[in-house]
């Protein structure tokens, strides 16, 4: 990309950067400013390799005095969000329009399958398969306020309104005031909650990034899409046509999570349908007074009788149900008995009365009129449907097999938690076959179980429609997701509801396929599932449990058996996978990341997590989304129809052995050595970050102090804090280095050049080593490890030295990111800005472990948000 085009973008950072000195300034002197900028250029200069401006930055910011700190914290970690929203509106600035924006992403991949021999009909037919869904989890990686996000997206509009042409000088100093005052609240605004949300907290959440961003994104991205693919194909597209959906873990994913009741999640589910009934209501309002028009064809006629304003008055009905609807879900959410007919309005009775004012305009010559507004509307009614989001629900299979345990010795029968795997299946397919009740009348189970069971009717009680899945954490046989279905039965469910096994260790992504395909042998099952299903790859226990290599490697090995295993039986699978933002994670670029999954895997679609920060990040301005949707749909139509290259058995040989390599050698720290955890507490702020009052959920799944009780969002979290990344690199590097060794330099070189999922993980590494930094983690451990668990750090940070060496070497680079100049340029600024962070942060851990201050914690938060900030991801 030209330099030039980035001076807008240099700007930005700098203006929003002037705005907060000038805040600061007011609100506590300009001796605080000038304070601000000796460490800014103490931290500056240390990074262009002055030892003793680096030293000298040090003492600067541990000679601060207690009340000193927070301040200071807050001003650096301030610059680095400002920085970030200027970067994040760069990528959708008008002056980028051409290069970034949804519509030349998609007219780009309409044009080069055209150029790659794609017939105008198979483009046609792979954009008509379309099938992405994007599930928003409340996973608490987003560690910025709501209040504060809000104002964000403002100063991102000041931005854009800065852009117009021929602002007069009083606009501009309008804008300019309203910067100033959005800058100003948020300093003087506190930065953290004061309590964890609740799951209808989290819930809420999510329904504000629907209204407020992908409500109005959808409309726009489909007609982009549409008028892309009329002017590739000269077809266009159907008007029922739903590319695109979401559904929500928020307020149904139970899994470790005591807070998310039964009870909850029948609120959330009432919030969600009253959201989409409000957001439905304007609109139809909207539209009741722009469609003034008086001619109209029979089948209008027909529902509005003789009146001079037939679309009003049918709009007008319309308009009162669907207040009605709302009446009656606040009334059933204050605990009354609702309006039965009220309640029943359903998504086509939106359509129907829609879509008929939509053909009379066809009909009497308004087309222009029809094809504004209102099929906008009928494009949301196809996407959002009458519940705005699907909810998933999500549960441990231990929690299911406690259910049929309890249930078992309570009828006698034995017990369940003993039985061998054969035994519990014939008991589940005998169950499911059965015509009498499961579950008996005056039985009164324990709390726990009843709280599983008292789920189960919730999701009985719910209309078609309203659940997406139910999806089974650590399932590792076939009874577990026989169980489940045995419980839908059992409580009446009276609808088919997709059943999702999760597999999320090493261990159970290698066994997935022969689990599934003994699911699938079972007589009568593939029948009852319709010969349809949906599997979801975790990728954060993955990885947390193997290194990201090797669970890299297993989640495509998993995926590539899963499609053999369903093809062979007749049953069409659907990947769900499970990713987070983080590279440790499974995160990565979109297009990357789809372009690197196996051949055939996204032929049913994309169902993807979007978690914590990335759901603002991605999805949280309407300009942002609608590019997000143009990316992945970019890349599904390449990946669908120019599948990647099937791997050589030469590769998939090294491969396994890279996986096992670097396996091994990250289990050797993670778990072989016993004073590794004791190191981890103590080298980051694992400890202190349970204190962020982020998410509704425990960071533990259950009790115990090891690893694997810790969950992968604040595992990733510590170690991004102190700098050293080490679960997105820890292996990897030696893996690669023992190929090399061994005379497997050509065969890497062949596999970076031609394989797009060896090339990505490359590139993963890559920027997570830029990202990296060992000499602040050296600084961690020198003031906060005691000395006998030193040498463990030092080990780590010379193996990161060396693993970095080999991959610059493969790569043929003399620096990090050397074809990447705005990255590398991007982190360079940012390291100005996260240095201060994190020095101060050392400080701030040191005095907390010492004797607990509330004014210590405070200014501790700042910095994790601050160095979040800097690395752009928390978890």
């Amino acid at each position: 990309m030209p330099a030039e085009l980035y001076a807008s973008l240099r700007a930005n950072v700098g203006y929003l950067g002037r705005l907060l000195g000038e805040t600061m300034s007011e609100a506590h002197g300009p001796e605080f400013l000038e304070q601000i900028e000796r460490v800014r250029l103490l931290s500056k200069s240390g990074r262009a390799g002055v030892e003793a401006d680096r030293q000298r930055l040090q003492e600067t910011l541990l000679g601060l005095k207690r009340q000193e700190m927070l301040p200071v914290a807050r001003a650096f970690s301030q610059f680095l969000n400002l920085a970030n929203i200027a970067d994040q509106h760069f990528t959708t600035a008008r002056e980028m329009d051409h290069l970034t924006s949804a519509t030349n992403t998609l007219a780009t991949v309409f044009r080069e399958l055209q150029d790659s021999g794609q017939s105008p009909e198979a483009i046609v037919d792979a954009v008509d398969a379309l099938s992405i869904e994007l599930v928003l989890t409340a996973h608490p990686t987003e560690i910025t306020r709501r209040t504060l996000i809000h104002k964000y997206g403002e100063i991102d509009a000041c931005l854009a309104q800065r852009e117009l042409d021929g602002l007069t000088e009083r606009e501009q100093d309008a804008i300019e005031l309203r910067l100033r005052e959005l800058i100003a609240q948020i300093w003087h605004t506190h930065d953290f909650r004061h309590s964890r949300p609740s799951p209808v907290d989290e819930a809420k959440w999510g329904f504000a990034v629907v209204e407020k961003s992908l409500w109005n994104a959808v409309p726009e991205f489909l007609r982009r899409l549409d008028n892309t693919l009329r002017e590739a194909t000269g077809r266009r597209l159907p008007l029922d046509a739903a590319p695109v959906k979401f559904s929500s873990w928020m307020g149904g994913d139970r899994d470790g999570n005591p807070n998310v009741t039964a009870t909850v999640s029948e609120e959330v589910l009432l919030l969600s349908r009253w959201q989409a009934a409000d957001l439905y209501y304007h609109a139809v309002d909207e539209l009741t007074e722009e469609l003034s028009m008086t001619d109209c064809n029979a089948g209008l006629r027909a529902m509005a009788g003789e009146t001079r304003e037939p679309y009003r008055v049918v709009l007008r009905g319309l308009r009162d149900r669907l207040l009605a609807l709302r009446g009656a879900i606040e009334v059933q959410l204050d605990g009354m008995t609702p309006d039965a007919g009220a309640m029943a309005l359903a998504e086509a009775d939106l359509w129907d009365t829609l879509h008929t004012c939509y053909q009379s305009l066809l009909d009497t010559g308004m087309g222009v009129i029809a094809n504004g507004r209102l099929l906008d509307l009928l494009r949301r009614v196809k996407c959002f449907g009458i519940h705005l989001v699907q909810l998933d629900f999500r549960q441990d299979s231990d929690r299911h097999t406690a259910v049929f345990a309890e249930l078992t010795r309570y009828l006698e029968l034995g017990d369940y938690d003993q039985w061998s795997e054969e035994e519990r299946q014939a008991f589940l397919i005998a169950e499911l076959k059965s015509k009498r009740p499961l579950i008996p009348g005056d039985w009164r189970p324990g709390e726990d179980v009843a709280e599983v069971l008292n789920a189960f009717r919730v999701v009985a009680a719910q209309p078609e429609g309203a659940l997406a899945c139910y999806i089974i954490s650590m399932a590792r046989q076939p009874s577990d997701v026989l169980a489940v279905e045995v419980l839908l039965k059992a409580s009446g469910v009276p609808y088919s509801l997709p059943v999702v096994p999760l597999f999320e260790t090493l261990d159970d992504l290698d066994r997935a396929p022969q689990v599934v395909e003994r699911l699938l042998g079972i007589p009568g099952y593939r029948e009852h599932i319709g010969h349809a299903m949906m599997v979801m790859i975790g990728y954060s226990d993955s990885a947390k449990d193997a290194g990201m290599m090797a669970a890299g490697w297993a989640q495509y090995r998993a995926q590539e058996a899963l499609l053999e295993t369903c093809g062979r039986a007749g049953v069409q699978v659907r990947l769900f996978h499970g990713r987070g933002g983080t590279i440790g994670r499974g995160g990565a670029p979109a297009r990357a990341a789809l372009l690197s999954q196996p051949p055939g895997s996204l032929r049913q679609g994309l169902r993807v997590t979007e978690q914590g920060e990335m759901i603002r990040n991605k999805l949280g301005l309407k300009s942002l989304a609608t590019k997000t949707l143009a990316l992945y749909t970019s890349a599904i139509l390449e990946a669908n129809l120019r599948e990647p290259p099937r791997p050589k058995q030469a590769w998939r040989d090294l491969m396994d052995t890279i996986a096992d390599d670097s396996c091994a050698a990250y289990r050797a720290y993670v778990r072989d050595n016993e004073d590794f955890v004791r190191y981890f507490r103590q080298a980051t702020p694992e400890q202190e970050l349970a204190k962020l009052p982020l998410g509704s959920r425990p960071a533990r799944r259950k009790g115990g102090g090891g690893i694997a009780s810790l969950r992968a969002i604040p595992w990733i979290f510590a170690w991004t804090q102190n700098r050293l990344m080490l679960p997105a690199w820890l292996g990897a590097g030696q893996a690669l280095d023992n190929c090399i060794s061994g005379g497997k330099r050509a065969l890497l070189e062949e596999m970076l050049r031609d394989w797009p999922f060896f090339g990505s993980r490359l590139s993963m590494l890559e920027m997570v080593f830029a990202k990296a930094d060992p000499e602040l983690s050296a600084y961690y451990d020198s003031k906060l490890v005691e000395d006998e668990l030193k040498p463990i750090g030092a080990a780590l940070r010379q193996q990161v030295a060396a693993d970095m060496a080999v991959l610059l070497d493969l790569l043929g680079e003399d620096e990090l990111l050397q074809n990447e100049s705005w990255a590398r340029g991007s982190i360079k600024l940012r390291n100005v800005y996260t240095d201060p962070l994190n020095v101060l942060q050392v400080e701030l851990l040191a005095r907390n472990r010492s004797s607990e201050d509330d004014d210590i914690e405070q200014a501790l938060m700042v910095t994790f948000a601050g160095v979040a900030a800097g690395m752009r991801n928390t978890g």
